[in-house]
């Protein structure tokens, strides 16, 4: 057997003993208390499942397209010894300039207001 094999079957028949093992050991009995939202000890004011602002999503999509960003950026120390680091510097000058004219559209547009 080689080795790409046996590390395959080792963490299949691994995976399938620790997923049986959860669905087998755990309490599958929710009473009432365990369903209650818990606030602080006090009886809840509200409904639980209030609908999020669509700001948060919109924060969350931008803090991932800008977080994607520094990881395309991270390789660039490396990418600047290849045979043409200008051509490296020009698509990364082009990057960095979409993203800020991006973030420039975003910020005039008030997507970054909190308040209205």
């Amino acid at each position: 057997m080689n080795p790409i094999s046996f590390m395959l079957t080792t963490s299949l028949v691994l995976s399938t003993i620790l997923i049986t093992l959860n669905f087998w050991l755990t309490q599958m009995n929710p009473d009432q208390e365990k369903l209650s939202p818990y606030e602080c000890g006090f009886d809840p004011l509200g409904s639980a499942r209030l609908p999020f602002s669509i700001r948060f999503f919109l924060v969350a999509i931008l803090f991932l397209l800008f977080d994607l960003e520094i990881a395309l950026l991270l390789p660039l120390p490396w990418a600047i010894q290849l045979q043409s680091p200008t051509t490296t510097l020009a698509w990364t000058s082009t990057m960095i300039i979409l993203l800020t004219l991006g973030l420039i559209y975003e910020w005039m547009q008030g997507g970054l207001e909190w308040a209205e």
